[in-house]
Formats: structure tokens, sequence, C-alpha cells
């Protein structure tokens, strides 16, 4: 098992992983994109590669902060486990990676948001010591935003 940050190349795979959480079949990842990505220094699209190809990732962004000084608080979005590896320490071993760099960059906390359905990530979250019942968590979808812009104008 092989921790590094997506590369162009990873395209196919990624789609393939964001597929598998969230069945959509409009998603698409682009090469260009995951470059662009790839040179900037508060993101970082982690994946897990085994011999048979990727089987995680997760997005890993850093949010200056005016709160606390200088220091960043990091958010963790579009987190999959491949199925049929799910059990075998990859996700811990994923988080364990993400710590470590949020630790390098004096984060203050960690937040990631998960469908209000994914007990079992939700299980998993905690045991990797995030608390679920701490804050809440609220999402606006653009479909939403443009419903509620054309209800205003």
């Amino acid at each position: 098992m092989r921790i590094r940050e997506a590369v162009a190349a990873d395209a196919t795979a990624l789609t393939a992983l964001y597929t598998e959480l969230v069945g959509d079949p409009a998603i698409r990842v682009l090469p260009t994109q995951l470059g662009t990505l790839a040179t900037h220094p508060d993101h970082a699209v982690l994946v897990v590669e085994q011999d048979d190809g990727l089987v995680a990732t997760a997005h890993l962004l850093f949010c200056m902060d005016a709160m606390y000084a200088d220091q960043p608080y990091a958010l963790v979005e579009n987190v999959v486990v491949a199925e049929r590896t799910r059990g075998q320490g990859i996700g811990a071993a994923l988080f364990r990676e993400i710590d470590r760099r949020c630790l390098a960059r004096n984060c203050s906390k960690i937040m990631l948001l998960s469908n209000a359905a994914r007990s079992d990530a939700h299980r998993f979250f905690e045991q990797a010591g995030y608390g679920g019942d701490r804050k809440r968590g609220f999402v606006k979808y653009r479909r939403d935003i443009e419903s509620d812009t054309a209800k205003i104008a």
C-alpha cells in the first residue's frame, strides 16, 4: 500500500471511486483539474495505491482562518475506500496521513461532512477520532443556490 498525491493519470480510477461513493453517472474527473490541484499548496487529493490500482482517496484542503492568528484548519472531502477493500486498514492509514499533514501545517481542527445515511462511515470516522455530536453540518448544493436566486429575482 502506498499513499501519494493524485496525478493527471489517476483521473479514470478516481472517477470510478467517486462513482462508487455516490452513484452519479455525471461524475467526471478531469486530468487537467488534478494537475491544477497538484500545483496548489493548500490542496492534496490523496490516493491509496495497491498492486491492483487505486483503492481509496480523500481530498484534503487547508483553509486560512481569521480566528486563530495564522493557524489554518482543514477540510476533508470526497473520502472513498473501495468496497472490495474495506476492513483492511486502508482508510485508517489514509486518515493517519491526513493527521500527519494537518499536524505539519499546525491545523486547529479537521472537519468533514458525511452523508447522513452512511452509518458505517460514521462509525469509522468516530473510530478515527472525529466527533459527530459536537457540530452540525449544513450543505447548499448548486441547484438550491440557483433556485433561491431565481426566487429573489
